[in-house]
């Protein structure tokens, strides 16, 4: 009916000026080049695709550039020896043995990325990022989110801080995050010109928000993760349907190896009644009776999250999902991402929840109506933010 309705000159005429109307938006953030077993990494990509979508009333279309910043362009993703966190020998034989299933994960990410977003139909990189807004017919770019200001882990990369020319004054970061950052006078004089791109900047974290200000006259505004400007029904649209598990479970998910970690699920498994279910490279853990899901996509990660009974982690979205889903967790502390932690658990009235023992005493049952009604009042002030940014492209 469509297609028959096309040929009409006037009603063909109304479809290409509806779709001239449509702005395209490139989003520049992690993809499967930078972190393809992490799911926070592909959920905020999800969640920041779907926010445009709707805080725009479909008068953008976000479109996630295919892009690999230099810092990862080398690294093969089906051998991630040199991308690990830990490079002792043991963490070593366990990523040597959970190869298979890195493999299998390597392509379920791949898949969702494939049918969940609109993407570039070729990849960019520093040699050819300039085609980018011609070649997909790019109104402007947003930057993020995530730890794209991290200039330890991605130095002064050109597209996350929107240096190339086609994104200079045209660009917005949404959710930028600089983790913990090295403020050398070398590395200053570099940040103040590369803020200077952005039209407007929202950060995940208040820390840099004072530098902001200070060293620049870019509008700047603290605004939430991507993945808390939904609800968890939203991400049930997505989750794997089935409950993967018939006994009640401990999820335990680790993005980095935490022995302290490990001994306290196992302990509160074991009080509880409950198996352990674990989403990890530690494959001899099934030896200990841990049931392994290093291979679980995006999807089965959802659903392993709704469906447990407690969640012990030392994962930032870990924990976010948790809250989500209104799960009972605790998170351990990790040096790398401890400030983004604390700030968020700090907003939602949590704090408490971040262990480093194991041992600390904490209020067992967590009040997530109140919890809620904060995340609520600080996701329309974000969705607000992000609407206005995008009426700047």
């Amino acid at each position: 009916m469509i297609a028959e309705e096309r040929k009409h000159p006037i009603v063909s005429k109304q479809l290409d000026y509806i779709q001239c109307m449509i702005k395209k938006i490139g989003v520049v953030s992690y993809n499967i080049y930078g972190n393809f077993t992490n799911y926070g990494s592909a959920l905020q990509s999800w969640a920041l695709h779907q926010a445009i979508d709707n805080v725009s009333n479909g008068e953008c279309e976000p479109i996630l550039v295919d892009y690999c910043p230099d810092v990862l362009k080398d690294k093969d993703p089906l051998n991630p020896f040199n991308n690990m966190w830990d490079q002792d020998e043991e963490s070593r034989r366990m990523c040597e043995l959970s190869m298979p299933a890195i493999h299998e994960n390597y392509y379920k990410f791949e898949s969702f990325y494939t049918r969940s977003f609109d993407r570039t139909q070729k990849r960019y990189t520093s040699m050819n990022f300039d085609e980018v807004i011609e070649d997909a017919e790019l109104s402007g770019f947003v930057c993020g989110s995530d730890t794209i200001f991290c200039m330890d882990e991605f130095g002064f990369d050109d597209g996350f801080f929107a240096n190339y020319a086609c994104m200079k004054q045209n660009s917005v970061a949404y959710a930028a995050s600089f983790g913990d950052p090295t403020l050398s006078e070398e590395n200053c004089r570099k940040l103040n010109g590369r803020l200077k791109n952005f039209k407007a900047i929202g950060l995940r974290e208040n820390l840099m928000i004072p530098y902001v200000m200070e060293h620049t006259d870019v509008s700047v505004k603290r605004v939430l993760d991507p993945t808390l400007l939904h609800t968890c029904e939203k991400y049930d649209e997505i989750a794997v349907q089935e409950r993967l598990e018939k006994d009640k479970y401990i999820l335990l998910y680790s993005r980095r190896y935490s022995s302290v970690m490990e001994k306290y699920a196992e302990e509160l498994a074991d009080k509880k009644g409950w198996k352990i279910v674990e989403i990890s490279l530690r494959a001899t853990n099934k030896n200990k009776g841990h049931r392994m899901y290093y291979q679980a996509g995006v999807e089965e990660f959802l659903s392993l999250v709704k469906h447990a009974e407690y969640v012990v982690t030392n994962s930032f979205h870990g924990m976010i999902f948790a809250v989500q889903y209104k799960r009972p967790f605790v998170i351990f502390s990790r040096e790398q991402c401890n400030n983004k932690i604390d700030e968020i658990l700090q907003c939602l009235g949590l704090s408490n929840r971040m262990l480093v023992t194991g041992k600390e005493n904490f209020l067992e049952t967590i009040n997530y109506e109140s919890v809620h009604q904060k995340i609520s009042k600080a996701r329309k002030e974000s969705l607000q933010f992000l609407r206005e940014e995008l009426e700047l492209l």
